[in-house]
Order: C-alpha cells, then sequence, then structure tokens
C-alpha cells in the first residue's frame, strides 16, 4: 500500500470570479454566515469547527461539540463535494468519504473518491486526501465497512468514463469499458493508506445491467446467525429493455435494487437479492441496509418516480441478503420523503432503535430530518429535524450507544454547498 495524497494530483481549478461558497456557523450568538476563501480559516478558528490534525486513536470530543463541516464546496482543488458516507474504525476514528467533483456539481466528468479523518467523534477533521483519483474519468458512490475480523477496511467504488453521462450508459449507448464498472480497495491502517482499486465487475454486474451504484452509503458487515461475519453492500443497477421493446432503458422502471456480498472479508464478491420487476410501480433505486435484532436485514430504497404513492421503499431478508422475504412496499411514516438517497442505521441492543435520515419536504431537497423506527421498519416517526435549510444525500454512523453522526449535504442557497457533519443525543424510550 502507499501512502494518500493530501491534495489531488491535478492543479486546482480557478474559482469563477463570481462564485460565492455560503457555509454557516453555529456560535454562542446564534447563526453566522461567512462567504467566499475565508471559509476554511473562520472555521478553524473555533475549536469545534476546526479542521485540525486527525491522526492515531480517538479522543473525546469536547463536551460543546454539535456540528463540523468536513468538506466546502470550492475548496481543495474541488468545485462540489457530494455523496456523503460515514464509519467509525475499531479505534474510534471517523472516516468520511465524499466525492470530489472537480469541473461543476454534475455526476459525470472529473471526479475523485475523497478522505478526511477524524480522532474526536467529528469535532476537527485532519486533511483531505484523495483514495481513489478520477484523472479525468468519474469515480465514486463510496461504499466503506470495517471487516470485523481483521479490522480492514474495506471500501467498495463505480467507475465510469468522464464523458459518459448516466442518461448515455442507461440508453446503451457507451461502450463497456467507459460504462459502470465496480472496484474494491482495502485499507490496514484505517485510512492512512488504501490499496489500489480492483475490478470486480465481473462478480458484481450481471450482462445486461447497464447503470450500476454501490449505496450511496456506508455498507455493514453481518454480526449474527449463519452469515456472521459477511460484508453486505446494498446497491442499485438499471436494466437494458427486453427484446422486441421500444423503451431505450433511460425509462426508470428499468431501475431496480440488488445487494452484494462477500464471505472472505472482500477477496471475492457474488450478487445476493435483485428486484429485476422493472414493471413501473416501484423503480426501486439507491438503497441502505441495517441489521436487525433478530438477524434480519432491513432494506431502506428510494422509488424513483414509481406510479405508486410515497418515495421510499422498505423491505426484508432472512438469509443475510441473498434473497428478500417479499416484495419490496411503501414504507409507513415515511410518505414526506422527496425523490433521493436515504441512509438507516439500527442502534444496539435489543431496543435499540431503527432510524433512518432524508430531507423532509416531499416536493423539496430541504429540513434534513432523522425518523426513528421501534418495530423494526413496520413503520417511522421523526425523531429530530436537524435543520430547515436545503439538505439532501446523507448518511448515518453510530456513536455511542445514544449518539449517533449524521454527514450530510447542505448549505443555505442549495444542498450541495457544504457536507456537514452533525452528532445527535438519540434517546433510548
Amino acid at each position: 500500500m502507499s501512502p494518500l495524497s493530501h491534495r489531488p494530483s491535478r492543479p486546482a481549478p480557478a474559482a469563477p470570479p463570481a462564485r460565492r461558497v455560503r457555509v454557516r456557523r453555529r456560535t454562542g450568538l446564534g447563526l453566522l454566515v461567512v462567504t467566499g476563501t475565508a471559509v476554511l480559516g473562520v472555521l478553524a478558528a473555533s475549536p469545534a469547527l476546526a479542521a485540525g490534525p486527525a491522526s492515531g486513536g480517538a479522543d473525546q470530543p469536547p463536551a460543546d461539540c454539535l456540528s463540523s463541516v468536513p468538506f466546502v464546496a470550492g475548496s481543495d482543488g474541488y468545485d462540489t463535494f457530494r455523496v456523503p458516507a460515514v464509519v467509525t474504525a475499531p479505534s474510534g476514528t471517523l472516516l468520511a468519504f465524499a466525492e470530489g467533483r472537480v469541473g461543476g456539481a454534475g455526476d459525470s466528468g472529473d471526479i475523485d473518491v475523497v478522505l478526511r479523518r477524524s480522532t474526536d467523534g467529528g469535532c476537527t477533521w485532519g486533511p483531505l486526501s484523495v483514495v481513489a483519483s478520477g484523472d479525468g474519468d468519474t469515480r465514486g458512490n463510496p461504499a466503506p465497512v470495517f471487516d470485523p475480523a481483521t479490522g480492514r477496511l474495506v471500501l467498495v467504488t463505480c467507475f465510469n468514463g468522464g464523458g459518459a453521462s448516466e442518461e448515455a450508459i442507461r440508453r446503451g449507448e457507451v461502450a463497456p469499458e467507459e460504462s459502470r464498472r465496480v472496484f474494491v480497495q482495502t485499507s490496514d491502517d484505517e485510512g492512512a493508506t488504501f490499496t489500489e482499486p480492483r475490478e470486480i465487475t465481473d462478480a458484481a454486474k450481471q450482462p445486461d445491467w447497464r447503470w450500476y451504484a454501490t449505496g450511496p452509503g456506508h455498507a455493514i458487515a453481518l454480526t449474527r446467525g449463519p452469515h456472521a461475519g459477511r460484508l453486505l453492500v446494498p446497491a442499485n443497477h438499471s436494466a437494458a429493455p427486453p427484446p422486441g421493446s421500444p423503451d431505450t432503458g433511460a425509462e426508470d422502471r428499468y431501475y431496480g435494487s440488488h445487494a452484494l456480498y462477500s464471505d472472505d472479508g472482500g477477496a471475492s464478491w457474488q450478487l445476493g437479492y435483485v428486484d429485476d420487476s422493472y414493471e413501473g410501480a416501484l423503480n426501486s433505486n439507491e438503497s441502505s441496509v441495517a441489521e436487525l435484532p433478530d438477524g434480519r436485514l432491513y432494506f431502506s430504497v428510494r422509488d424513483q418516480n414509481g406510479t405508486d404513492a410515497g418515495a421510499r421503499l422498505g423491505g426484508y431478508s432472512s438469509d443475510g441478503g441473498q434473497s428478500l422475504d417479499g416484495p419490496l412496499v411503501p414504507q409507513v411514516g415515511l410518505e414526506r420523503v422527496p425523490v433521493v438517497q436515504g441512509s438507516v442505521l439500527r442502534l444496539p441492543g435489543r431496543q435499540g432503535p431503527l432510524l433512518f435520515s432524508g430531507p423532509s419536504e416531499p416536493n423539496s431537497r430541504r429540513a434534513l430530518t432523522v425518523w426513528r423506527s421501534d418495530d423494526s421498519g413496520a413503520s417511522f416517526r421523526p425523531e429530530v429535524t436537524v435543520s430547515a435549510q436545503p439538505a439532501a444525500y446523507s448518511d448515518l454512523v453510530e456513536l455511542d450507544r445514544r449518539t449517533v453522526g449524521l454527514l450530510y449535504e447542505t448549505g443555505l442557497e442549495g444542498p450541495y454547498e457544504t457536507v456537514e457533519f452533525r452528532r445527535i443525543d438519540i434517546g433510548r424510550g
């Protein structure tokens, strides 16, 4: 393994003169708004929001630490940071991943997978490092998980050529080498260094699939039953239309979700359940997963413009993700969630709640909220609304038995200005 670069390998692109990045910071006096290139300096002046060193074992977070901003649009040579994922290392160190988008906020182009680490519970963050460099192409959708048997970090990501859009890939207009491909990397030092990406597309992707995406968000390691130790990555895809169909494949009905798993610590991979109904009523897409106390898995899935009501689906697996116990169904209590990615996390203990995070305005990516379920996903109710501001993708991580971390896209004027980390106290009753 080789040390990671602490800056992008390319020169930082010049920011347009009119571009202004606005970031909020909570202080004892209320909400402080800072703009432009002064953002990082102002953040570093606050003990709870500094971008200071983060190496070695984890430290106790300050009592007044509420939030921090590990990724700011326009910094470190990147126009925009998107698609966050966060995991806790065995030492307690937090690893926050994102896509570093060089040329703009779009989903394709020159995109790297980047990382920052925190040893004090997400209050301060170390320097940005590049985990997988696009070098003009697109690398993204980080899905990290720590293997409990070895302590090794396993990271699954996706690739496509920088000039290939999702729509063109879904229409089948992109050559296989430039289309969506799947890779895995590992780290034995909690993200300080990584192996080079190793391709696993043949094991992860069916021949008739076109689009492919892992997560977005963290993967999990199973802890119960005959599949304990299995690494499981929630994922999604799109399929080609059947022969003779007038469809192009870019129709939302051809989206589907699936699971990808490894029983040997990430050395080899197999496909688990595949939702391949493609009938248009429920169009499963980006997915996340949590393990329940009885060993079942709960999948939470984005419904991409299906004709049935609601934009969140849920389903269960009793065999470690190899199949679903029944069809994916709309989720009770999550009717206000718009069409967007969401994260699930179950806190430990028999009574630990199942949590879901996502925006809470049906027609807008705004008002990031954490819901809780005390019946293993049969129903959800709002637990806390983090803010009323624009917000989009998010990822949940356990910090201790009653505290979770939330890494999420947000901003004042739009949801992609920063990626913020928030500590949230979740009651047990």
